[in-house]
């Protein structure tokens, strides 16, 4: 098992490079209202020479099949073959509610994305007749569009975001890899045997695909400590939109904290925040972050490797810390990842 980091784009080139000294196998940033996924590893393409680069994730409401599809080929060719295609559908809040694309049918609409990204990557022409997706749009009959960019390889892995069996399922059938946040590593075993059931369906096994959940990260003495870092973080994420289809309120009550998340909603709705924060159980942070001391973290690594993951992402934004605070963290995973002896 090999570590990624989740970047920040504060500092995101030092961060980069200090991964890459440390021997992670891959960074990954993400996008939502703080930072967009690509200009950060646009950045981080230049500040390495050998780390991977992984959008985690580039949302697909945001930008049309076309433009994920040149946007891959641009960075893969900038970073000289480093660069892994990550997307996701996100969640029906900020599908709808930021990008004003109706979250309808997002297994079949990921289906054909995925399907017209990679006939974009191999060059050819595109004409696309799908129920979602249709190029050209308008009916025009002249030549067909297709990427020009000279690219380094042939292949550029796909990963896709998925949390439900159906999803994951997908994930399975027609990606590289998977990424996964918010997740234990009961969770995880769980996952991969939908996976496995996708590779199934495409007559594969799992020989090559990449497991990659990404963890919220803390290190303290103690495991309190650990967690008060996190409780910020994990305000925001299920807080997001509605409770009710919230995904990650959804995982809380699986995990039994149905009484905790109705807390949890009682507070956020009455704006008290801070409250919010002290109803977040203790329990559930703990078993979806790797948070306390080095030892301890470690531990929590062999979990995950045991689990099936092959890539542990390693969480820079989450944590109440600075630039300082960051490198530290990618420092003592590094640490507990050689601790751990499953690296």
């Amino acid at each position: 098992m090999r570590l990624a980091a989740n970047l920040v784009y504060q500092g995101a080139g030092e961060l980069a490079r200090a991964a890459e000294e440390l021997d992670y196998g891959v960074v990954l940033s993400g996008e939502g209202y703080r930072n967009d996924a690509v200009s950060v590893l646009g950045l981080a393409a230049g500040r390495t020479r050998r780390i991977g680069l992984a959008s985690g994730i580039m949302q697909i409401p945001a930008r049309p099949p076309g433009l994920a599809a040149l946007t891959a080929a641009t960075l893969d060719a900038l970073s000289g073959g480093r660069f892994r295609l990550g997307l996701g559908v996100s969640n029906p809040d900020v599908s709808d509610g930021w990008y004003g694309v109706p979250f309808d049918k997002p297994l079949a609409r990921t289906r054909e994305y995925v399907d017209i990204v990679r006939r974009a990557l191999r060059g050819e022409p595109l004409r696309y007749e799908g129920e979602h997706f249709r190029l050209p749009a308008a009916g025009r009959t002249g030549a067909p569009l297709h990427i020009t960019t000279e690219l380094p390889r042939p292949h550029i892995p796909v990963y896709l975001a998925a949390v439900g069996a159906g999803s994951l399922k997908l994930a399975g059938e027609i990606a590289d890899g998977w990424i996964g946040v918010f997740t234990s590593p009961e969770a995880v075993a769980g996952a991969v045997a939908g996976i496995r059931a996708g590779r199934e369906r495409a007559g594969r096994d799992m020989a090559g695909f990449d497991v990659l959940p990404s963890l919220p990260t803390a290190f303290a003495d103690d495991v309190e400590s650990a967690v008060d870092q996190l409780r910020d973080h994990y305000v925001y994420m299920l807080g997001i939109g509605d409770p009710a289809t919230n995904f990650y309120c959804s995982m809380a009550r699986r995990m039994g904290y149905e009484a905790e998340m109705e807390r949890f909603t009682e507070r956020i709705s009455a704006g008290d925040r801070a409250g919010a924060a002290r109803a977040i159980p203790a329990g559930f942070v703990d078993r979806t972050a790797m948070v306390g001391p080095v030892p301890r973290v470690a531990e929590r690594m062999r979990e995950f490797a045991e689990a099936g993951v092959t890539t542990l992402g390693v969480m820079l934004s989450p944590a109440r810390t600075d630039h300082d605070g960051r490198l530290r963290i990618l420092r003592l995973a590094a640490e507990a990842l050689e601790v751990s002896g499953v690296g």
